[in-house]
């Protein structure tokens, strides 16, 4: 996909690979809307980027409130081409003996309701069109239990199960619907598990993580036609043949 003029959506962009995301898409040529809950970092994110970019608060767990986003991103840009599901929320690290159940709901909410949200919002307008694709930044969490993870582990299996249906349901009606799984990221999200001192993930050192560039970079690639055998799959940038495709080593 040439993406010069496409209109890509990008959720949870206020930071991390959302931000760097953003960034990327704009730099080839691409028309971003930025959303996140609270607006101070996309505003002024978006005012970097320049006139092809917006932002947009959404709270991705209230459907209305996405449904608002994409159409205020349509008004101003165009019919929706690319919708990246990067929100999410690792709350709360602890067992589940302990767990607080509000807290625990909340990740479930954005993890995999926001997911459902987006695609809801997004497909039928795609299908209309016979085209669009969605990526979700899926974990390797989403396939393998993690301890004091279990609502980030449950709600990111959900969502990688409903990239499959999605792709199941809408593959052959023109749409690319395929997840990230991008490992372990140079971001605010791995301060906190460092914070937290349970699992082997929170005793990797900074230097482990890869830069949130790295998987930017890869959800750009991902809208080509290269990544067309991934459809209904995560990708997964651990794999060396995969950092090879994308350009990074």
């Amino acid at each position: 996909m040439d993406l010069k003029n496409k209109v890509v959506l990008i959720t949870g962009a206020s930071r991390g690979i959302g931000a760097a995301s953003a960034r990327i898409f704009a730099s080839v040529g691409a028309k971003v809307a930025l959303v996140a809950r609270t607006t101070a970092q996309i505003e002024t994110l978006a005012a970097d980027i320049g006139p092809n970019a917006i932002a947009i608060s959404c709270d991705v767990s209230l459907y209305e409130d996405v449904v608002a986003a994409i159409a205020r991103t349509e008004e101003t840009f165009g019919p929706l081409d690319v919708l990246i599901g990067n929100a999410g929320s690792l709350d709360p690290i602890s067992h589940m003996a302990d767990a607080d159940p509000d807290m625990w709901g909340k990740t479930i909410d954005v993890n995999l309701k926001g997911v459902f949200n987006g695609m809801r919002a997004a497909m039928p307008d795609m299908i209309k069109r016979g085209k669009g694709t969605i990526i979700t930044v899926s974990s390797g969490a989403a396939h393998g239990p993690v301890e004091a993870w279990s609502s980030y582990c449950a709600s990111k299996a959900g969502a990688y199960m409903m990239t499959r249906c999605a792709d199941l349901e809408a593959r052959e009606k023109g749409l690319r619907i395929m997840g990230l799984s991008p490992g372990t990221v140079a971001t605010d999200m791995q301060r906190e598990i460092k914070a937290s001192g349970i699992n082997p993930v929170s005793k990797l050192e900074w230097s482990d993580h890869i830069p949130p560039e790295w998987p930017a970079q890869t959800l750009v690639w991902m809208c080509s036609a290269d990544a067309d055998e991934f459809r209904g799959l995560d990708v997964s940038l651990r794999e060396s043949d995969i950092r090879k495709r994308v350009g990074l080593i």
